[in-house]
Order: C-alpha cells, then structure tokens, then sequence
C-alpha cells in the first residue's frame, strides 16, 4: 500500500525546497545509495565525536558538522530519486529506515559516552526516538499515511536541537553545574517523546477502532423443538405388514 506522504515539522517546506534545489545541481555519479552511506557516516562519526568530547569540548564542533553531514546524505537521498525518477520505492523505505535506527543508536551512544549526558537517559532517548520510528512506520502500513515527525517537531529539527546544545555546552565552559543540567534537558526530552508517542498511539488505535468496530457478539444457534406427527402421516409411514394388523383382517 503506498501511503501518502505528510510533512507538518516546522522546517519541512523550506527543506523541501532546499533539497530539490540541490539534487538537480548534483553530477550523474553521486548516486542515492551513495548519499546513504554518506548519511550513515555522518552518524558514525557524530557519536565518535560525542564520545571524544570528553578529551576536549572542541570535539562538539566537529559533532555539530558531521551532523549536517548525516542530514545532507539522510534526507537528500530519497529526494534525488524523486528528482531523476528513479525510485525503487520499496528497496528505498527498507534500506532507508534501517539505515536510520543504526544512525540514532550510534548518535544516541555517542551522547551517551560524552561528558555531558548519563549513559542511561542517553539510551532511553534512543529507545524512545526507536518507538517513535515504528509508530511512523506502522502508520503508513495501517493508515496509508507517512507522517514524518510529531507535532511540528521532525528529524531535522532534532538535530538543529543537538547543534543548538553542542553550541551552548562549549560556551558555557567547563562547570560542575553542566553535567546535571544537560542531564536534566535530556531527560525532560526523553519523557516528552514518551508523551508524544503515547497521544499519538491513542489517537491512532481511536481512529482503528473506528474503522474497524469489534464485530458483534454471535447469537448462539436456536433449535426449533420438534412438533408430533400427525397420526395419519404416523400409519403412512409404517410398513404394509404393520398396517394390515392394525386394520384387521378375517379371522381363520
């Protein structure tokens, strides 16, 4: 089922624009498939540099820009498919989406690894962004609708907020206070994903439900009780013996 694209984040139409501009300005040798790979190690080397930050914050610099590289190669690929018409739709969704829950688990690492975040709120953002995926996913296979993002906040919204924070912790220089604070942020984050995904679940099983209303509930089978023969149908069914004795014959 194809299933009808929807983008309401807040930056969807100007990235839009932006995209289609840059994919006919591209030469015939970079490929989709190349601008996955590039996507995805964008993502490897943006949790590499999450997790060298704790050697220097300049490492957050460099993971500020291998983010606008996963974004350049993650977004970009599919529109340069639409662009030249050459899209294999399904070999696309699977290769892309699976290619997406590698990057967020070695950004999410990353963070995770960093001076900045505790491990375990950065993992349980991955899982919550993971959820967030699927539901998408499952939307567009039950709903025949692909809604990419939550409210007006999408993919490339989050990493605007990952470089946002990048810049605000080299900044703010090394302090006790950081830590728990960025901690915080994230966690506070983590807990409004969770939210999100939970009204959106709601709603959806809602709409289902409307949909597909449970069947009713089967009445169970009724047997008619059976009514006595009548006594002539009775005497025809006996067999011709049995009817000369009941009528009676001479007697020897």
């Amino acid at each position: 089922m194809a299933a009808r694209r929807e983008l309401t984040f807040l930056l969807a139409e100007s990235e839009r624009r932006l995209l289609q501009a840059i994919a006919a300005r591209l030469p015939r040798w970079v490929t989709s498939d190349g601008l996955t790979v590039l996507g995805m190690a964008g993502a490897l080397g943006t949790g590499a540099a999450y997790a060298l930050s704790t050697l220097s914050a300049a490492w957050l610099w460099a993971a500020s820009a291998l983010l606008v590289v996963n974004w350049l190669g993650d977004s970009l690929d599919g529109t340069l498919a639409r662009v030249r018409r050459a899209e294999r739709p399904r070999y696309g969704y699977y290769l892309d989406h699976i290619v997406d829950a590698f990057s967020t688990a070695a950004i999410g690492a990353g963070i995770g690894l960093s001076p900045y975040v505790d491990l375990g709120v950065a993992l349980m953002g991955v899982l919550a962004y993971l959820i967030l995926s699927i539901n998408i996913y499952l939307e567009s296979q039950v709903l025949g609708l692909f809604r990419l993002g939550y409210s007006r906040i999408g993919p490339t919204e989050a990493r605007v907020i990952l470089v946002a924070a990048n810049v605000a912790l080299v900044v703010s220089g090394p302090s006790a206070a950081v830590v728990p604070v960025a901690t915080g942020v994230a966690a506070a984050l983590v807990i409004g994903m969770f939210v999100l995904v939970g009204v959106r679940i709601g709603r959806n099983l809602s709409e289902l439900a409307r949909l597909e209303p449970p069947p009713a509930p089967a009445m169970p089978p009724t047997v008619a009780p059976r009514s006595p023969r009548p006594a002539r149908l009775r005497t025809l069914l006996l067999p011709p013996t049995a009817q000369t004795r009941g009528a009676g014959g001479p007697s020897a």
